[in-house]
Parts: C-alpha cells; structure tokens; sequence
C-alpha cells in the first residue's frame, strides 16, 4: 500500500522501552528514490535532539494509532552518532551509524536495499545468515561495499526541501512538488504529488520518479519528458485512501509507461 509523506509527519517512533520522538522530515536517495532515513525530534528525553533511524528498524505500523515500531533501545538512540540532521549526511557519518547499529549496508545490487527489496533483510542476524556461495558471507561483501563506498558524494536529499520544486516539462513548466507517496513494504517513492493549481486552477497528478531525466537542486527543479497537456489530461489524485492498481495501471497507461511492479516481477 502506498502511503503520502504529509500524513506520516508527526508519526511517533516507539522503542522497546518507550518512545524515541516524533518523525519531522524523511531523507531518500536520489538514486534509488527511496527513503532511507527518518528523521525524528526526540523531545525532552534527549533535550530535543534530532536522530536518524533507518526503516531497517521499522516493525509493523500501527497506522490507526500513527506509531511507527522501532527494534532499537532508547539506550541505543541516546548513544548513536550525533548527526547535524540539518546539514547533508555524510558518507562517513553513515558509515559511523551503521556500524552503530550492526546494520548491513544498503547500497550495492539491483534491490533497494543491498539487492533486495526489503530493508528488513539488512537488520543484524538476518543478512549474515545468508551465503551468495560456499565461504561467502553476505557480511562481508557489505562490508566491502561500505568500505568502497566510504570516498563517495552522499545522494541523500531532504523531503521537505524537495517539496515545492517546480515541475518543467518540455513545453514549459506546470506545477510544484507538494509531497511524495511511498510504498510502505520497501519505503520506495514511487510518486511525486504534483499540484497543477497555480496554472489553470487545476488539480494534483502523480508523476513517477522513474520519468524523471533530471533533478537540479541548485535551481530547484524537476525535469520530466512530458507534454503539458498529457499532464493536464492525467487521472486526478486526490487522497492516497483512492490508490490501487486499477488506478495506477490508469495513471502508467495514460503515460505510455510500464508499471513498476512488472519490472520487479522480472
């Protein structure tokens, strides 16, 4: 199921021992287009600094209460590496939080998450469990991958900042970013909201992150090959409660576009 970003803000993180704080902002990679970070306000129990804590953690939602489990200790919230949420995560504060946290690293592969679609493989005991070959602990190749990856630019960016980015399309602009839905099984964004009002007293489409050909966050900006008027002709998206596949496949169809979960299928 897919899940708009808005209404996930102000969702509470519970420890095993008690709440962590509440989520204000998401972090997702620019390259897989999928959130890799929460970042939460943690309130007077940590004199209200902000943490990171990775869908890695996350247990089953309790989405009518808007509690997100986490399999973390506030113990260990409290002793993770302290990172400045308002600057960009570096590669080596990642490496830091992740050997914090025993967590396998998630780049690397075709999946989203280290090869796989699912940040739950990644927890620790899970993935060291696993053999590519005989004498080949997953374990090791992740930790080889973090390891090259060490030198490399972060690909992080922040949901908030991304939100109001204007919309160009090859005849001209039309719209802004208003939000994001993800799919709450792999956090993957798979639509940006794209809010049509200001041009023609219109409406909100979904755009797929997969028809994006660029992204310039110095102009604040998304660049996607499509007309205005296929845009303006697309399905109406009013509330993630109207999501299903009828309705995506619609949206994928009016583009000409392959659905993704074919494509995962594959």
């Amino acid at each position: 199921m897919l899940r708009s970003i808005n209404d996930l803000k102000n969702y509470s993180i519970n420890a095993t021992d008690g709440s962590v704080g509440d989520v204000k902002d998401f972090l997702f990679d620019d390259l897989a287009w999928v959130i890799r970070y929460f970042v939460v306000e943690t309130g007077t129990w940590l004199s209200s600094r902000k943490v990171l804590i990775s869908p890695i953690a996350i247990q089953e939602p309790n989405w009518e209460e808007k509690i997100l489990p986490v399999l973390l200790t506030r113990e260990q919230v409290r002793d993770s590496p302290d990172i400045n949420t308002d600057k960009p995560v570096s590669r080596q504060h990642e490496m830091d939080y992740f050997r914090h946290y025993g967590y396998t690293y998630y780049g690397g592969g075709l999946g989203f998450w280290a090869g796989g679609l699912y940040p739950y493989a990644l927890y620790p005991g899970y993935a060291s469990s696993l053999q590519e070959h005989e004498g080949s602990p997953v374990a090791n190749r992740d930790h080889d991958r973090a390891e090259h990856a060490r030198d490399e630019d972060p690909n992080l960016r922040s949901c908030k900042a991304v939100t109001g980015y204007h919309i160009h399309l090859k005849d001209g602009d039309l719209g802004h970013v208003s939000g994001f839905l993800v799919e709450e099984s792999t956090w993957a964004v798979r639509y940006l909201i794209v809010d049509t009002s200001n041009w023609w007293g219109g409406h909100k489409v979904l755009i797929s992150p997969e028809w994006i050909e660029e992204v310039s966050w110095i102009d604040n900006t998304v660049s996607i090959d499509l007309s205005r008027q296929s845009v303006k002709d697309a399905p109406v998206f009013e509330s993630a409660e109207q999501l299903n596949r009828q309705y995506e496949e619609e949206i994928h169809h009016h583009y000409g576009r392959t659905v993704y979960w074919s494509e995962e299928a594959k």
